[in-house]
């Protein structure tokens, strides 16, 4: 069963976006946000300065570190690739414009979403790290890969197979899907608020020890740490359901890997509470929601297939 080349270039684009994010990750915990103190340039120019000496007069030397730097350029160079790719995708999408409009609308969306991303990246810089615009960022990112998911699960939707009639078991599972996606984002919130406040304090206590920002932050981070079973309780009803209730092996297998990847989650969770807030656990926590969102928006996308839908050669 061969992909056409919109559904290869949209599933590598979600891939990507999910990369992205990674990268985006790598530059929050090293504080290389500002590492390019301008926009679209760095440094005043498309390549950034290898040294101090290379600088332009107009700069203060202060700024310049080579590794927050190239961090922060990387990220934005990953940025243009993931642009190029959605834009490719909105092309390619045209062939579905009256056969699967879903996949043409979403993928335009796409299109749409990527520019504000860029715009905003900027806005981003120019505020200095503006906390809250550096959420809405990230929001959008997560928004961005989803709706490219979307997309690209409705122009292969031929060739899935759901082995699961219609009935209780259907509803059921299909109201613990929607439910645990909407604790999941509501989790991502309150994450990224115990983020905003951490940054806080680097800018308000910067000599705190890293082991003590968690005991500063407050009340949010207990409320996070507790929502965090109402995630793992809906992952667990869905996966009885997935495998003492139907005989889905698609459906058996999308479960165990979310909620594989819940209890990951919630690991790296009590690792950053106890060790101090470890960069690596941080970058690995933030890709850890994105791959969380896509696996169980797309058990909910799976619900709602046609029962034994044939596939397509």
């Amino acid at each position: 069963m061969k992909l056409n080349t919109y559904q290869k270039t949209a599933i590598i684009t979600v891939f990507a976006t999910i990369f992205l994010i990674f990268v985006g990750g790598l530059v929050r915990v090293s504080g290389s946000g500002l590492g390019c103190p301008d926009w679209p340039r760095c440094f005043g120019s498309w390549i950034p300065p290898l040294s101090v000496a290379d600088l332009p007069a107009r700069f203060d030397p202060s700024q310049f570190n080579i590794f927050k730097t190239w961090t922060e350029y990387i990220n934005r160079l990953v940025g243009i690739v993931i642009g190029i790719l959605i834009t490719a995708t909105g092309i390619l999408s045209l062939r579905y414009r009256k056969t699967k409009p879903p996949v043409f609308y979403n993928s335009v969306a796409a299109f749409i979403l990527v520019l504000i991303q860029g715009w905003l990246g900027g806005e981003v810089v120019e505020s200095g790290l503006k906390e809250w615009l550096v959420t809405v960022h990230m929001l959008l990112a997560m928004a961005i890969m989803t709706i490219l998911l979307y997309a690209a699960f409705k122009a292969t939707e031929e060739r899935w197979t759901l082995q699961l009639e219609k009935g209780k078991t259907r509803r059921w599972m299909y109201g613990i899907a929607l439910t645990l996606f909407a604790f999941t984002i509501i989790q991502m919130i309150l994450g990224t608020q115990v983020r905003t406040t951490i940054d806080d304090l680097m800018q308000t206590m910067p000599g705190l020890s890293r082991d003590l920002w968690i005991s500063h932050v407050g009340s949010i981070v207990e409320i996070h740490r507790s929502f965090s079973w109402t995630i793992f309780l809906s992952g667990a009803g869905l996966l009885y359901f997935a495998f003492r209730k139907t005989k889905s092996s698609l459906l058996q297998y999308m479960t165990l890997g979310v909620m594989t990847t819940i209890v990951i989650q919630i690991l790296l969770g009590v690792g950053l509470y106890y060790m101090g807030m470890p960069p690596v656990l941080q970058v690995l926590h933030l890709v850890g929601v994105a791959i969380i969102i896509c696996l169980e928006f797309l058990t909910i996308l799976i619900l709602r297939l046609p029962v034994n839908q044939p596939s397509s050669g």
